[in-house]
């Protein structure tokens, strides 16, 4: 991402993002594509040699090799699906789409009930501050999360927009610096307002008298019902414990070494909010993630829990009581989700606040997530050096065939020359990646719902695509503030 002039009018820069490389391993074909063409090219070779009717019987086959390679199906060739789609129907058949509680069997202490990969999650909780750190024993990682409020950043005037975003790039960079962290996620999600505080005001500063009057408001008060929306946002970050053996086994071995390097990670992060103007609380206890996680899974009773505080706070059974997958939507207890990618960011350069059509959107209960990968300083050289390698040698290869560069290839290349350029003056370089989970009661409002999702995003320059096959395991990334893989 790079930054342009400011506008004519305002103190804050516009930023431009860098476009989705598209290039192939031959002329823009993918290795997976590259290898049916050659299939299909053998075939053809082996059948001209062989004569007579064998051209015939393999035209089937040719045809079929070529329909794989060439033929899109929403923008992606078919022989892209096919590992997607494999997939889904081994799922489907041996029932792994498919999750129950078990009501009778108690699960381990430490264990989250939660369906699919997220099942192998396993909580610690920090001895010194009580904090919930998520522990995954397979991707060698631990997790923590703060809440975060702060205040409408549209509202604000434009050179305090531009002093907190510029503040905000600071807080992304503490992610680069150190190596340790494996990945940051932002995530921004509505919430029904449940009238929480409301009551609490009314029970600090209402009317003890008991006339009839006093009773009728606070019983209007006690049944009122969710009125609206509000906004909840969290900052996940997740170390990763393979980089940080050797601080680890300084602290002490095992995963309260682990545990507290990652409290030094959390302080260095909540200490960089704080400079940005940003209100990060303390790391979540185990009754706040299990709050988080139910409303996700069970959006219904989100509004009930937080107004009966003190329910709903036990990871046991933070969980899903049924959850199951389909190809275009999951449905777990009260609602349907499906998730959106964002595939790609604005291609001009537009200001900060570009996603506020999509903050914005009223009346639909939905989550945005961000999952910024920091990479070092060695491997985000060596990745620049491998696409200029790559475009270079696919600009040749057209040489070679007469083919015309095209302003997109053009495009590439001088993003990968501004990422070089900003590595080399100290900066760090994250990959970012954006989902919006979107919830409704029933299929007909969540399509509806999706749409609206969609419209927005193209009012924010963004293009959004429907993760296929695979909504369970994008769910969990883009709901859950679990720092889950995409």
């Amino acid at each position: 991402m790079t930054t342009g002039p400011a506008g004519p009018d305002a103190d804050v820069q516009a930023v431009k993002f860098s476009r989705l490389a598209r290039r192939g391993v031959l002329l823009g074909l993918s290795l997976a594509q590259v290898g049916v063409v050659g299939a299909g090219a053998l075939l053809l070779v082996v059948s001209l040699y062989l004569g007579g009717r064998t051209l015939l019987y393999c035209a089937p086959a040719l045809a079929t090799l070529a329909a794989l390679a060439w033929v899109r199906i929403a923008g992606t060739p078919v022989i892209s699906w096919v590992p997607v789609a494999g997939r889904f129907v081994q799922r489907v058949a041996t029932g792994q789409n498919v999750f129950h509680h078990r009501l009778s069997s108690p699960r381990p202490y430490g264990t989250l009930a939660l369906p699919g990969d997220a099942a192998s999650l396993r909580l610690w909780t920090d001895a010194d501050a009580g904090g919930a750190m998520i522990h995954d024993p397979h991707a060698r990682t631990l997790t923590a999360i703060v809440t975060v409020t702060h205040p409408a950043f549209t509202l604000l005037d434009p050179a305090e927009q531009q002093r907190r975003v510029t503040a905000w790039g600071r807080v992304l960079a503490t992610g680069c610096r150190s190596g340790r962290v494996a990945a940051l996620q932002v995530c921004e999600r509505t919430l029904p307002d449940s009238g929480k505080g409301l009551t609490e005001w009314w029970a600090a500063h209402g009317s003890r008298s008991n006339s009839w009057v006093t009773r009728t408001y606070a019983e209007l008060i006690d049944r009122a019902g969710p009125a609206g929306e509000r906004h909840a946002s969290t900052v996940s970050v997740s170390i990763d414990l393979r980089v940080c053996a050797r601080a680890i086994r300084a602290a002490g071995g095992r995963m309260r070494g682990a545990a507290a390097v990652l409290t030094q990670e959390m302080e260095s992060l909540c200490a960089a909010l704080r400079a940005a103007d940003l209100a990060p609380s303390a790391v979540l206890t185990p009754g706040d993630l299990a709050l988080i996680l139910r409303s996700a899974y069970d959006p219904v009773v989100a509004a009930a829990l937080d107004r009966r505080g003190g329910a709903g706070l036990d990871l046991a059974t933070a969980g899903p009581v049924s959850a199951a997958e389909e190809w275009g939507h999951t449905r777990s207890d009260s609602a349907f989700h499906c998730v959106l990618w964002i595939s790609e960011w604005p291609r001009s350069a537009v200001y900060p606040s570009f996603l506020a059509p999509l903050i914005q959107t009223s009346g639909v209960r939905r989550t945005i997530t961000v999952l910024f990968t920091p990479l070092r300083a060695d491997a985000a050289a060596r990745d620049i050096r491998k696409k200029k390698t790559e475009y270079l040698a696919d600009a040749a290869q057209r040489a070679k065939l007469g083919q015309i560069e095209g302003a997109a290839q053009h495009a590439e290349y001088a993003d990968v020359l501004q990422q070089e350029a900003d590595l080399t003056a100290g900066h760090g370089v994250l990959r970012a990646t954006g989902l919006i989970c979107v919830s409704a009661p029933d299929l007909i409002e969540l399509e509806q719902a999706v749409a609206a999702i969609e419209q927005a995003a193209i009012q924010a320059s963004c293009e959004t695509r429907r993760l296929w096959g695979q909504q369970a395991k994008a769910f969990a990334a883009a709901a859950l503030p679990l720092c889950r893989p995409t």
